[in-house]
């Protein structure tokens, strides 16, 4: 029920409206209870109304006064809140909105100096402690002369909202990995899978597809996570280095060899280590491998005493292992213990649905980084982000997306704040695709959802990307 405070019956000014301070229309009044003052059958009537009204909507109303005290209060107010209204009246709203509202600013303080809030999300403390996340829209309230009376709160319950919205956003995102679409939804299920066990996991993909960041959520969400993870590139030193760099030397192994050196193998003792680019090791170097596969078990550089390490091993490559195989380059002993479960992480260009989303991250990044508080790109930006191939997949689209940051001046990233890589149009990338999707069609014999599958894409998108090149 709609409340006033006990004494606004010692008021003399006219009951206080709601308006805006720019516009001087009169709008229904807000009742204050006192409907016995001098009122007629009609205005009783229509206050009447008001009050049934009023308590009979989900968002909560609170009116504080220029003192910031509550003077007025309806139902759905106290059922978020927790507090009844006898409770709520002549209270300062200091101890009613406690939490994220009071913390960081004062709306209603905001609201009388011609800053009303709309639909600001926060999170308010209940009664009983819990806290409820609402969104809040103030406005100025004035008496019948137009002067200001003090503000009108309305809020509305977005706890769920919230939840579900959270719940989303995990449901699209594993680790640093982000996506929608049904291949990397597949993909955060293998790796939740395969996280837990100590197995060998060899990650395919192409350059820039994010192959390190699988390899940091297969560590993370296992039990070793508490850890080293130790990441070697295998192609970026000579031979007799890599060997010293993994398993480590004895002083005096070789020239320059001043002290003995432990290598990542040990370093990474009880946790993970990351052999990227594994199809660039040598013969000599992939046997030394197995043996730490096999054995758990190697030797340091200039020692013949094995030594054992506890270390799970992830292996990473943009390279075709079966075609190394067949060109004799890697051992098929090697490859069959590197591939106990593979992960394929497919191109950007196969996954398009989620550059969207992917751009929302780096914005949010970038925005952070560089001190900015650009919005996104404009709609012809978007739709050659899109189009786009990606050779270079999610590595060049951040790169992309940095350059346009660097080279933006207004709120929105324009197409001309993009590399010239970035094609004005899709006509070529649009070609490709709907070649691609021809090929899957034939090869499933026209079943869309099977083809849809074969894509990495859902169904509907399938449907609509048909229309979409249809002549």
């Amino acid at each position: 029920m709609l409340t006033s405070n006990k004494t606004s019956s010692k008021r003399k000014r006219d009951t206080p409206v709601i308006f805006p301070a720019q516009n001087t229309k009169a709008v229904p009044r807000i009742p204050n209870g006192n409907v016995g003052m001098g009122s007629g059958p009609d205005e009783l009537l229509l206050q009447e109304n008001l009050w049934g009204i009023l308590n009979s909507i989900t968002e909560g109303i609170l009116v504080v006064n220029q003192d910031l005290i509550v003077t007025q209060v309806n139902k759905a107010a106290s059922e978020i809140t927790g507090f009844s209204s006898d409770e709520l009246l002549g209270q300062p709203c200091l101890e009613i909105f406690r939490g994220s509202l009071c913390e960081s600013q004062c709306f209603m303080a905001d609201s009388q100096h011609g800053q009303a809030a709309k639909d600001v999300e926060v999170e308010i403390v209940r009664r009983d402690g819990t806290t409820r996340a609402v969104a809040v829209t103030t406005s100025l309230l004035f008496d019948g002369q137009g002067l200001a009376e003090g503000v009108v709160v309305v809020f509305r319950d977005i706890s769920e909202y919230r939840l579900l919205k959270e719940q989303l956003k995990g449901k699209w995102r594993l680790a640093n990995i982000i996506g929608k679409s049904p291949i990397i939804q597949r993909l955060f299920q293998k790796i939740q899978q395969v996280a837990p066990m100590d197995t060998t996991v060899l990650i395919q993909g192409e350059s820039g597809t994010g192959k390190e960041l699988v390899a940091h959520a297969l560590h993370y969400y296992s039990p070793r996570a508490s850890k080293p993870l130790i990441k070697v590139n295998c192609s970026a030193l000579a031979e007799t280095l890599l060997e010293s760099e993994l398993f480590g030397h004895a002083r005096g192994a070789f020239t320059g060899a001043i002290c003995d050196k432990i290598g990542r193998f040990e370093a990474a003792d009880g946790g993970t280590i990351l052999l990227d680019e594994i199809g660039d090791l040598s013969n000599y170097l992939q046997l030394k491998l197995l043996r730490v596969l096999q054995e758990k078990e190697f030797e340091r550089v200039g020692e013949v005493k094995p030594r054992k390490a506890n270390v799970r091993v992830l292996a990473a490559t943009h390279q075709d292992l079966k075609d190394l195989l067949k060109k004799g380059l890697l051992r098929e002993d090697l490859y069959y213990r590197l591939k106990v479960v593979p992960i394929y992480l497919p191109p950007l260009r196969k996954r398009r649905e989620d550059i969207p989303l992917l751009v929302k991250h780096f914005v949010a990044k970038f925005n952070k980084e560089m001190e900015k508080g650009i919005l996104g790109p404009t709609p012809d930006a978007v739709a050659a982000l899109m189009d786009y191939d990606w050779p270079g997949n999610i590595r060049e689209l951040e790169n992309a997306m940095e350059h346009a940051f660097v080279h933006a001046q207004g709120l929105y990233l324009t197409l001309a704040n993009f590399p010239s890589e970035l094609p004005s149009d899709g006509s070529h990338a649009g070609k490709k695709e709907a070649e691609e999707i021809r090929k899957a069609l034939k090869k499933t014999r026209g079943n869309k959802t099977a083809a849809a599958n074969l894509l990495g894409m859902g169904r509907a998108t399938l449907w609509r990307k048909l229309k979409n090149h249809s002549p």
